[in-house]
């Protein structure tokens, strides 16, 4: 199979991000839908696989910023340019928003108005993406950046993506031994450390982007059953995690590692061989994927408002469509707002594009 052209890649990585985004509102919606569900009935089973099964946006997007980026770091590297956009599209926006989401917080009553004046208060939001329940991913994203330019030698040799995998289980696995002997950090998942497999991944698929769809193509099958099976490993010790009895952490880690990273892997392969299946869904999953930034800042904040608005409440069944409804919400309407700002100079100063 012929390479893609580039338009036909950005289409299939927006394809990737919409579907993504679809499952971090789906994800957070749940779990605000989970508080008003009573453990032990029908809704509360169902609301607790939904959000486990939907806990796989930030290795996703941490892989897919790696292949991209490493497929055009491998065209050209400047390292001024490079790092001068992820100043102005990573930190900035981190910084703006973990503000924002601060100040959201103090207005909402979430947080006591002395945390505006606490200097320990602000370290600890901005070196450990506290800020806002969401924003750990940016301060990853951050350290992704930083850390991609030191990959460039292995994707300079185009590991093949099976090995590209095996090295990341090694990886992942000594950076987990690491930190229970020694690292000890405190919050392990704010950081990269806790992303060497889907880091790994992504540089390995961005340095055969080019040849992915077709690799893709031949091991599909196989690759959907070892996500499967991931995911049967999976569920039962996210849910136990979920519940609070989780007995093995080592064991929770590794799954979710496997799960999340071939779900990933699974995700973007759809996106490229999805256009022929059904043209409109990619089409507006695309669409949504062109302000993926936008709606994953906004939405918590909007799920805040109609939740404290209008609590879902009344039936099973209700209860579950409010939260639906909430949801949907908070993906488009984000998601409008984005485009009603594009080109104009507030999109920049509050999104970093």
């Amino acid at each position: 199979m012929p390479p893609a052209p580039a338009s036909g890649r950005l289409s299939a990585v927006d394809v990737f991000r919409g579907l993504t985004i679809t499952e971090v509102v789906g994800h957070h919606t749940s779990g605000m839908a989970l508080r008003y569900a009573t453990p032990g009935t029908p809704e509360y089973e169902f609301l607790s696989i939904l959000n486990r099964s939907l806990h796989f946006a930030v290795p996703a997007f941490v892989f897919l910023s790696v292949a991209v980026l490493t497929n055009s770091l491998l065209r050209r590297f400047d390292a001024r340019r490079y790092f001068w956009r992820r100043l102005t599209r990573g930190l900035w926006p981190y910084l703006l928003w973990s503000a924002l989401y601060v100040l959201w917080s103090v207005w909402t009553g979430q947080r006591p108005p002395e945390v505006l004046t606490d200097p320990d208060k602000w370290s600890f939001y901005l070196l450990y993406g506290k800020a806002s329940y969401h924003l750990y991913f940016l301060l990853v994203a951050l350290e992704v950046y930083l850390l991609l330019p030191l990959l460039l030698p292995l994707a300079r040799k185009k590991p093949y993506i099976t090995l590209a995998l095996g090295l990341g289980l090694l990886a992942q696995w000594g950076a987990y031994e690491l930190n229970r002997g020694v690292w000890r950090l405190q919050f392990p998942a704010s950081t990269v450390l806790w992303y060497l497999l889907p880091v790994l991944l992504g540089v390995g698929v961005g340095a055969r982007f080019a040849e992915f769809p077709a690799w893709w193509r031949r091991r599909w099958p196989a690759l959907l059953l070892l996500t499967a099976l991931a995911y049967a490993a999976y569920l039962p010790t996210a849910l136990d995690y979920l519940s609070g009895d989780l007995t093995s952490s080592m064991g929770y880690n590794v799954r979710s590692w496997l799960y999340t990273s071939l779900t990933a892997l699974t995700l973007l392969g759809a996106a490229f061989h999805w256009k022929e299946l059904a043209p409109r869904l990619r089409g507006a999953f695309g669409w949504l994927g062109t302000v993926s930034l936008q709606i994953y800042l906004l939405h918590p904040a909007l799920l805040q408002v109609f939740e404290r608005w209008q609590p879902p409440g009344g039936s099973e069944t209700r209860r579950l469509w409010t939260a639906a409804l909430y949801g949907l919400l908070a993906l488009l309407l984000p998601a409008l707002l984005a485009r009603l700002l594009r080109r104009t100079p507030l999109s920049p100063l509050l999104f970093g594009r």
